[in-house]
């Protein structure tokens, strides 16, 4: 490959990279604590489109079931692997899946398969339906704790991954979401925690940015003010 070739793919791929924001602005000397202000949910919206995922701000959770019963329709599912979380079922979750026909997996159910059946139920579904423990308004970014019932592989595996968020459990910046696992105590930690910022993407492959490969390549959402 010649060199001019060479420098065209790296060009390629950087202007294909920009798609997404992946800077921060340099914060002026002296600055203290720097948090997101203002509305924090359409903060955390805005932010959310802005790495590639696909956010949208909802009253309460009457909203959020209409809302959701629409998308998962619209990406025509079958299966879904869920969490336990309050914030599901506030919204209802196992009865609206029950009344679109979508089966629903999770940690109960899954547990009374064999390893290699869970192992293929959990590769057909076609989405991943968590909550957070915190969302990070200032980048977009869901903060989860895992351990039974909210496994790590619902976020991961499945090719859309759908978060519900609650206005409650925004917060304004990184330092306020880690302070909440300072509080708990190293002797009280959850087993996993992830930080999730928009949908997988790699350039690993041919320097070509891709979505989708390590993971969802579409990230949902839903956020609720009310209730």
């Amino acid at each position: 490959m010649s060199r001019e070739l060479f420098l065209e793919r790296v060009r390629r791929a950087v202007r294909q990279g920009q798609a997404y924001r992946v800077h921060v602005s340099p914060a002026p000397a002296g600055t203290g604590y720097v948090g997101a202000t203002g509305d924090l949910c359409e903060v955390l919206a805005r932010e959310i489109e802005e790495v590639g995922g696909q956010a949208y701000v909802v009253a309460d959770y009457a909203a959020a079931r209409e809302f959701v019963a629409r998308l998962l329709r619209d990406e025509q599912v079958t299966s879904a692997l869920c969490w336990r979380h309050a914030v599901l079922e506030q919204l209802g979750l196992d009865s609206l899946l029950a009344e679109l026909g979508i089966e629903r997996h999770d940690y109960e159910s899954l547990s009374a398969l064999a390893l290699s059946q869970q192992r293929r139920v959990q590769l057909a579904c076609d989405v991943g339906i968590t909550s957070v423990e915190r969302a990070i308004a200032e980048t977009g970014s869901l903060m989860m704790w895992h351990g039974p019932g909210r496994e790590r592989i619902a976020s991961l595996l499945p090719p859309l991954h759908l978060a519900l968020v609650h206005r409650s459990q925004i917060v304004p910046d990184l330092f306020d979401a880690m302070g909440l696992l300072i509080d708990r105590g190293a002797g009280n930690l959850p087993s996993n925690v992830t930080l999730i910022t928009g949908p997988s993407k790699t350039g690993d492959i041919e320097q070509q940015l891709t979505t989708g490969v390590h993971g969802p390549g579409k990230w949902r959402v839903v956020i609720v003010r009310g209730e």
